[in-house]
């Protein structure tokens, strides 16, 4: 028996341009998000995108809004290149999705008016979420160097300017340094960070012993509230088993038990929080009051980072049900993303009101259907089989008293009729 454990960007964290830098994804070397959604029929063609990157008159503006998350939910669906495998018992593939907002700065804590409602691909989603928030802690984590105590008690006056940095993350030089310690030290300290796992990778190998390989990757979790790494028993992570935990799985090199961390991953679905798609505007340390920086400034476009910009261009989009007045629905140039806006609305609606279980299934009457091609009579069905089962029973046997008592009846009003004649 042989565990195995793919750490392929552990070592990047050691290599990193500074001290503090955590282990970077292999993702992070994509320069394009390609959206899987819905295949050939996703909503929003390519061609569509293609002519409003060639119109340079139209642009959707999107830096005054935020990215939140809604949901995360598995979909099991027919799929070609699994009919045509022979080891595979199913025909039916895990489509995993994702549904965000974009909602306006000023309301993003509730986010229920002039908002845009959006669904994408799990891959997708992670690739451009966990990429943003990497370099996040990154930069998080150069400016907690700036902190005069870093090294060095005596460098205290060099706080004030460290602190303005660092209140975008929420820390400041007081709280920063434990953090930024324990990123550069996870390895050390027995963990192994969850988006390691963003793509489906083997970690056990049975080798001779005649069990089953076991795959972890993403999955959605706590009723789509949540995205963690499961246990999968293919490699493209369509099976899920949810009797296994990752962690019973993750040795290092020298064979020492690893645990997963989930921090980072945690910042991409976390609830209730929003991440701005505004750029936030770099301070000018050599600026000596110049009456000409202030024109200068006024006449710069914001601008809209890129994790936005990826979600944004490769997400099925429910804009104008929502009153989001930035998108294409007001432009003529895009007839086609709005006449099937409203299939990707009732889609998104599906998802959201629980029309699939957690693990893809079809839910019907409360009870998940079959993932096999097969039917399988779910808990409701089940019940009412029973129910009718049972009340024709009864019947039949009120039926069968009522006909004695009758029978009875008649016999006794025959032998009087004939003592009275």
């Amino acid at each position: 028996m042989k565990f195995s454990l793919a750490l392929v960007a552990i070592s990047a964290a050691v290599a990193s341009a500074h001290k503090f830098a955590p282990a970077k994804s292999k993702n992070n070397g994509k320069s394009a998000y390609v959206s899987t959604l819905m295949r050939g029929a996703r909503p929003t063609a390519n061609s569509q995108l293609r002519k409003l990157e060639e119109n340079e008159e139209y642009e959707v503006d999107i830096s005054g809004y935020s990215v939140k998350y809604e949901q995360c939910q598995f979909v099991k669906a027919y799929d070609d290149e699994l009919a045509e495998e022979e080891d595979y018992e199913t025909v039916l593939a895990t489509k995993r999705f994702v549904v965000f907002r974009l909602c306006p700065d000023n309301s993003c804590g509730s986010c229920n008016y002039n908002y845009g409602e959006y669904m994408i691909d799990l891959e997708t989603y992670l690739e451009a979420t966990v990429q943003y928030q990497q370099e996040a802690q990154e930069e998080m984590c150069g400016a907690c160097e700036e902190c005069g105590n870093y090294e060095n008690q005596e460098q205290a006056d060099q706080d004030d300017n460290a602190n303005r940095k660092l209140q975008y993350y929420d820390v400041d030089c007081d709280s920063c340094y434990d953090e930024c310690m324990k990123i550069e030290n996870m390895e050390e300290n027995g963990y192994v960070d969850a988006t390691e796992f963003l793509e489906c990778q083997m970690i056990y190998d049975p080798e001779d012993d005649g069990k089953t390989a076991l795959y972890a990757g993403p999955m959605c979790a706590s009723q789509g509230s949540k995205i963690k790494i499961g246990v999968f028993t293919d490699e493209n992570c369509n099976m899920l088993d949810s009797s296994r935990d990752v962690d019973d799985y993750l040795m290092d090199g020298e064979g020492y038990q690893m645990k997963l961390s989930h921090a980072l991953l945690k910042t991409v679905y976390a609830e209730d929080s929003c991440v701005s798609c505004l750029v936030p505007a770099e301070e000018d340390e050599n600026d000596n009051g110049d009456e000409n920086n202030g024109e200068d400034e006024e006449e710069e476009a914001p601008e809209v980072n890129e994790m936005c910009e990826a979600l944004y261009e490769a997400a099925a989009k429910c804009e104008k049900n929502h009153g989001f007045d930035n998108g294409y629905s007001n432009y003529d140039g895009y007839d086609n993303q709005v006449a099937q806006e409203e299939t990707v609305c009732t889609f998104i609606d599906s998802i959201k009101a629980g029309s699939y279980a957690e693990d893809g299934e079809i839910v019907v009457n409360g009870g998940s259907g079959s993932s096999g091609g097969g039917a399988k009579t779910t808990g409701g069905q089940k019940f009412a089989l029973t129910f009718f089962i049972l009340g024709t029973v009864g019947l039949a046997a009120y039926a069968g008293m009522l006909h004695s008592k009758l029978t009875k009846g008649s016999s006794g009003l025959s032998n009087q009729g004939g003592a009275m004649a």
